[in-house]
């Protein structure tokens, strides 16, 4: 009979891959910064007032 893994490991393993994939996220979004990058401003209508 196995043992089951507590779920404090369980808990330790999702930490390290969320600090993982955050880390390489922000890797792609700090290459992907020095791209330039176009800025689209969108006006909004202002309601009419009677």
């Amino acid at each position: 009979m196995q043992r089951k893994p507590d779920l404090l490991w369980i808990l330790v393993i999702l930490f390290g891959l969320g600090i993982v994939t955050t880390g390489y996220a922000q890797g792609l979004w700090s290459a992907k910064a020095d791209a330039p990058v176009e800025i689209t401003q969108q006006q909004q209508q202002q309601p009419t007032r009677r």
